[in-house]
């Protein structure tokens, strides 16, 4: 008999349970009823228009006329580096070197290879030199076997002065600090270039740093 109302209770108390799960799920059901249809605008986005995207690229694929005026700098260019370590400095420091200019990645990028001599040291540098269709500027990265960094700066190009200003950043070795810089290369004629290089002295003060004089070998 115990085990008869033991079993009658719990079938009540099972029930009950039932009766309550069978409550909750209708309350669960009647809200999620009730749970406004968002509709498909809402829901679904926009599809990406496939045709402006690849105009878009295309447009940034191609060659334009920053990239013609790149293409008619390829050849050897003899090099004269002059350093000034302070805007005191009476004695520059003075080197030769040989760049080898080309273009590579189907003439969208200027590449050039310099090597020389410098405080008794093999010297080897190489830059790049970028257009962006996208953006409108010049991009240029600098490393060479005398550091572990890499430079990196961008500028427009000037018509009128025919020079393109770059401003970029780098960290200096002695202080471990970000540097910053500024580059002016100039187009004298089409066989004559010259960059000049600033940066700021401890005072703020900005002053040429360097200066090289690129001819192109005929």
């Amino acid at each position: 008999m115990k085990t008869t109302y033991l079993y009658l209770g719990a079938f009540l108390l099972c029930l009950t349970s039932c009766k309550k799960e069978v409550t909750i799920k209708e309350e669960i059901i009647n809200k999620v009823d009730t749970v406004p249809e968002l509709k498909e605008t809402e829901i679904v986005s926009a599809p990406m228009d496939s045709v402006a995207m690849q105009k878009a690229w295309q447009e940034y694929a191609t060659l334009t006329e920053p990239h013609k005026r790149m293409a008619s700098e390829v050849g050897t260019w003899t090099e004269d580096l002059t350093f000034w370590m302070s805007p005191e400095d009476n004695n520059p420091q003075k080197y030769t070197a040989i760049a080898q200019v080309k273009m590579i990645l189907g003439g969208r990028y200027q590449e050039q290879k310099h090597t020389g001599r410098m405080m008794g040291m093999d010297f080897e540098g190489i830059s790049t030199l970028a257009y962006n269709n996208a953006s409108g500027e010049y991009t240029s990265t600098w490393v060479d076997n005398m550091g572990t960094g890499m430079m990196i700066a961008s500028g427009k190009y000037d018509e009128a002065s025919k020079s393109t200003t770059f401003n970029g950043e780098m960290v200096d070795p002695m202080t471990k600090k970000i540097k910053e810089f500024r580059q002016v290369v100039t187009i004298i004629d089409n066989d004559t270039q010259k960059m000049e290089s600033f940066e700021n002295a401890p005072d703020g003060t900005e002053f040429k740093s360097m200066e090289i004089m690129m001819k192109r070998k005929k």
